[in-house]
């Protein structure tokens, strides 16, 4: 089987990109040399599913030099980078994606790499997981398990297996320490406001953001703004989480309330219609709404095609909607993910961590394939701490460990 991509011809730009990520993923590079000499996926079908941009083509290549056989395709149609799955071609991988894909196309693409029976499933969001138990039933016992990346993922996940339909063990990784308290937090952080400042070329500082979800990428989304200088918001469904937004300092309302004052919205809670029509209603002559959860459905954007008496696109990612009440309000990167859709994703340096964590997952599946009972996995505990310490020793930094004194005293 072929690779369908736009354009081969990219692949040099992308090959720069991806040289630069691995120059700043210590992590990564230290794996992808024991992984040559290991071989742990030696024989392995790999299927990933990922925002395909540099770092997670440089994840393909530290697999690939483990032995995978990699087939490669993206996670969200605005997310992936022609240049990159180019480079990712020249290198010998098989890939199936391009940038601005329509349904019929990515959904295409997902079959692309789950038709040559993948023994690993490496997924972003859930996609490549479900399409393998709708349409490739008869393929399921290829497959030794899988690996999540995101938190929408993992719902979807627990959905399957509360309703006892997943069908073969897939690993949290998410959930990992070196995942969720780094790259939901600071990574999601920095790179939600890259993307909202290079495409709107507007101040942050002085203006009122509205973050819908106080879970980690919540979490650090309004501490970047905040630290930008804005006044933030907080609008959340769970009291504990709320109370905790303000101990943080941040302003705690429903959404209908933050509406009427918000300059800037953020949505980061892997729901469906948080920002809704009563909400569109009631907003400031140009608003500005983005999205940072996975799926496009948290900003009710079908709802907001149909009113609107107008549409105009007013700079590259960025489509002004008018209102019957006469207000323009505008959306970035059409409600699909602004840090990736509008930006290059998080930081090279917290990818190196969370796709480690993938790494070294997706080996422990091919070394304990016989003994996995389990269909839902936490990432070992040995896992997370190999990262860390592996990471800290980058960082150029030592902490202390106990002496046997202590260890008896703290387990006595």
């Amino acid at each position: 089987m072929s690779s369908e991509i736009r354009d081969i011809n990219l692949a040099e730009s992308g090959e720069r990109k991806i040289e630069w990520v691995k120059r700043n993923c210590d992590l990564l590079r230290t794996l992808e040399e024991e992984f040559a000499v290991s071989k742990p996926f030696a024989g392995k079908k790999v299927a990933l599913s990922v925002h395909l941009e540099a770092k997670t083509a440089y994840l393909c290549k530290v697999l690939a030099a483990g032995g995978a056989e990699m087939y490669v395709t993206g996670s969200n149609p605005l997310s992936t980078q022609d240049d990159v799955a180019a480079a990712l071609v020249a290198a010998g991988l098989e890939v199936h994606a391009w940038y601005d894909a329509t349904e019929e196309e990515y959904n295409n693409h997902i079959r692309k790499v789950l038709e040559v029976g993948p023994n690993i499933i490496i997924d972003d969001g859930g996609d490549l997981v479900h399409m393998m138990h709708t349409e490739f039933r008869d393929l399921i016992p290829n497959v030794i398990g899988g690996c999540e990346e995101t938190t929408t993922g993992i719902i979807r996940l627990e959905a399957m297996a509360a309703a006892g339909e997943l069908e073969f063990p897939m690993v949290k990784v998410n959930n990992a320490d070196c995942k969720h308290l780094f790259d939901n937090r600071y990574g999601t952080g920095q790179s939600v406001w890259d993307g909202i400042n290079r495409t709107t070329n507007l101040i942050v500082a002085g203006k009122t953001v509205v973050v819908a979800g106080y879970g980690w990428c919540g979490k650090g989304t309004a501490m970047r703004a905040k630290g930008l200088g804005a006044k933030v918001i907080v609008t959340e469904i769970d009291p504990i989480k709320a109370i905790e937004a303000i101990m943080d300092g941040f302003e705690v309302m429903p959404m209908n309330e933050a509406a009427k004052v918000g300059d800037f919205f953020v949505t980061v809670t892997g729901c469906n219609k948080v920002i809704d029509e009563e909400d569109f209603a009631v907003m400031k002559d140009g608003a500005i709404l983005c999205n940072a959860g996975h799926f496009d459905c948290e900003i009710d954007m079908a709802r907001l095609r149909e009113i609107a008496v107008e549409k105009r696109e007013m700079r590259k990612n960025i489509m002004g909607y008018k209102l019957p009440t006469g207000q323009w309000i505008f959306i970035l990167a059409e409600g699909r993910l602004v840090n990736l859709a509008a930006g290059d994703g998080h930081p090279a340096e917290i990818m190196d961590m969370s796709f480690a964590i993938q790494a070294l997952s997706a080996k422990y599946l091919a070394e304990h394939a016989a003994e996995l009972t389990e269909k839902l996995i936490d990432v070992p505990v040995e896992v997370d701490r190999d990262v860390a310490n592996r990471k800290l020793a980058f960082l150029g930094r030592k902490i202390d460990v106990l002496t046997e004194e202590q260890y008896k005293y703290l387990h006595s």
